[in-house]
């Protein structure tokens, strides 16, 4: 409204849409005699906790890289790769078809079949670049709905992307050529350092469990707001158990939540998956 029109009975209505996560409940322990503890001088069971936390770590991790890999047929059932049928798959990329790369070109995925727009790819123009990484961007932008980013301190505006090993170093080598001019060489220069890559305002991590879905195919995972959800029923706790009249000591942690990529009205709300030719390190 404007000027000195009343807004009263003109409101409009606030869009809400759901997504329901179950969760389910997650648990390891391990357990020491005083006799395995008398044969080391290292404290087992002071060592089991933080080994307990480093399972705890690595398996949220595993259900998030999970959830972004996930196939997303219309039954709206969330598959792994390797489970999904080939319509399941082509009923992905037909749904997402506003937020799905192959390559280098949007029109690889016109076909609506999977293993078709897979098959385009080749090691001379599909590998994972920085110019396709500000294509995603672009593709998260334009999509409808768009792929919002993450607004840090109000005023920056972020994406998240995640990469596997081998389309990490394709990255590198082809963000080397405008970096080595670009930045100072020297211990801030990411390409001279190991950690994440930084472009057009786009964060990228490496994350060597993202696996390969075929022989030198890879996939990114460029993410906005609200791209994965991680729903928590009891947070990560740890408990110790005496038994055998103090004989056996025991240590477990246990969390229960439940992790997926967030979808609305059959799309991937907040992730941009894109799929690159990226070679084995021979």
């Amino acid at each position: 409204m404007s000027g000195n029109t009343l807004l009263e009975g003109s409101e409009e209505a606030l869009v809400d849409y759901g997504h329901s996560i179950s969760i389910a409940a997650y648990r390891n322990g391990v357990a020491i005699t005083e006799w395995e503890e008398q044969k080391t001088a290292m404290g087992l069971r002071a060592a089991a906790k933080p080994l307990l936390k480093d399972w705890a770590m690595e398996l949220n991790r595993t259900k998030v890289i999970a959830a972004l890999k996930a196939i997303i047929p219309n039954a709206g059932t969330q598959l792994a790769y390797g489970t999904a049928t080939a319509g399941e798959r082509n009923e992905f990329i037909v749904a997402n078809s506003d937020r799905v790369l192959f390559g280098a070109l949007k029109s690889n995925a016109v076909s609506g079949v999977f293993e078709t727009a897979l098959a385009t790819l080749d090691s001379t123009d599909d590998k994972f670049t920085y110019a396709k990484l500000s294509l995603m961007k672009r593709i998260a932008k334009t999509a409808d709905p768009i792929i919002r980013p993450v607004r840090v301190n109000d005023d920056e505006e972020w994406y998240v992307a995640f990469a596997g090993s081998a389309a990490f170093r394709d990255l590198k080598v082809s963000l080397a050529t405008i970096h080595a001019d670009a930045m100072q060489r020297g211990k801030d220069n990411p390409l001279f350092t190991d950690g994440d890559l930084v472009y057009d305002g786009v964060i990228v991590r490496e994350v060597p469990e993202i696996s390969a879905i075929a022989t030198d195919n890879a996939e990114v995972f460029l993410c906005g707001a609200q791209a994965v959800g991680h729903v928590i029923g009891k947070r990560w706790a740890s408990k110790t158990e005496e038994r055998d009249y103090g004989f056996v000591n025991g240590c477990a942690i246990e969390g229960y939540f439940g992790t997926e990529k967030l979808v609305y009205n059959g799309k991937q709300h907040g992730v941009v998956t894109g799929y690159f030719y990226a070679a084995l390190d021979a």
